[in-house]
């Protein structure tokens, strides 16, 4: 029997052979010359001026926690529904985690964000889960009070707006680096701040203006004023990027193509949860939990990708009323979609869900 994967890595091989091979009949396989190459098509397709790419998304969203200068005490707005990784660097912060309810579309919603400020909320951190961007009104909200907006775009490869935005290249995102992420700031001094703390608060432009020597002349040549991190990507990361990037709209429309063909084939049970970049394809059904398996039984994958976050022991102290996740916490399931699965695979699998409610 065929297995349709909800996940699977783009991988166009041959490119990325040759980039390799590349860095390998070089000097640079640390962060080099592709590193710079690869932010400067990442920063040309979406009109972004300083994007710094980094070793995962997560690095991203901490580095952005670190320049916004978060400390003990404050108090940041997360989306109840998201992947732990993100919050895992608030917590070792300190901060005090306010979990904001979903939407119809499980994206934060701006209304109960609203409802949690304080005077104490010093970010809001929005994700557009599977692809779908979250309301502009967030936007809207963080503008008018003045609070940073963090943006999460990990699940979406498109253009976004925010304070910062973090990007990831993670294994099964719509392009990878195996694991890599990008981070977008809007201020230039934040930017080359940002560049130094991503390796270990060095400044690598006034080392490469010296050849990379650290001493001349009984003088150091580069002086660190801040302690910074192992963030830094290698020019290998970078080449996986540089292979794959260019294929980003033809993934994107393949995904589109895919999400249109299961809203003509899915029965009325299944409501679409799908849209923007196609992440992910979900779906809200009724008995979600019987209809799992049952199509896992005849080689379909699927998941729920992401739980809410408040139910980990970690995250359990910071719990708040979200009714909305109350109620659609028992009904979403994401779907195959990606560049192995066909539309004859996704006509495959709303067969077996109409099926299924057929004789349920």
């Amino acid at each position: 029997m065929k297995e349709i994967p909800l996940f699977w890595p783009f991988i166009p091989k041959q490119q990325i052979l040759k980039e390799i091979g590349d860095s390998l009949n070089g000097r640079w396989i640390g962060q080099g010359p592709k590193v710079k190459k690869f932010e400067a098509m990442f920063g040309k397709k979406f009109g972004y001026k300083h994007p710094l790419m980094v070793n995962s998304g997560t690095s991203a969203l901490e580095l952005s926690y670190h320049l916004i200068g978060l400390k003990k005490g404050d108090e940041v707005i997360v989306p109840v529904l998201d992947c732990t990784a993100g919050q895992m660097g608030l917590l070792r912060l300190g901060v005090k985690i306010v979990f904001a309810d979903v939407d119809k579309n499980l994206n934060i919603d701006p209304e109960d964000v609203k409802r949690k400020l304080t005077k104490n909320t010093k970010a809001i951190v929005g994700v557009h889960v599977g692809g779908i961007p979250f309301s502009k009104k967030l936007n809207d909200l963080a503008t008018f009070y003045n609070i940073p907006l963090i943006v999460d775009a990990a699940q979406h490869m498109a253009k976004c707006k925010g304070d910062f935005i973090c990007y990831s290249f993670q294994a099964i995102k719509h392009i990878s680096t195996c694991d890599g992420g990008m981070l977008v700031v809007q201020d230039k001094e934040v930017y080359e701040r940002a560049k130094r703390l991503r390796w270990f608060g060095i400044d690598r432009d006034s080392k490469e203006k010296k050849n990379y020597q650290a001493w001349e002349k009984r003088e150091m040549t580069f002086d660190i004023d801040e302690p910074g991190f192992k963030m830094q990507p290698t020019d290998i990361d970078a080449c996986f990027g540089l292979a794959a990037f260019p294929y980003l709209d033809e993934l994107i429309a393949h995904r589109k193509k895919l999400a249109d063909t299961y809203r003509a084939h899915l029965p009325k049970q299944a409501v679409v949860l799908a849209g923007g970049s196609y992440w992910l394809f979900g779906v809200f059904v009724p008995n979600r939990d019987e209809l799992a398996p049952y199509l896992l039984e005849r080689g379909i994958d699927n998941n729920l990708a992401h739980l809410r976050n408040d139910i980990f022991s970690v995250f359990k102290k910071f719990r708040s009323p979200c009714p909305k996740m109350d109620e659609l916490e028992g009904q979403y399931l994401y779907l195959p979609i990606n560049h192995k699965v066909s539309e004859k695979d996704v006509k495959y699998i709303c067969k077996i869900i109409t099926e299924f409610y057929a004789v349920s």
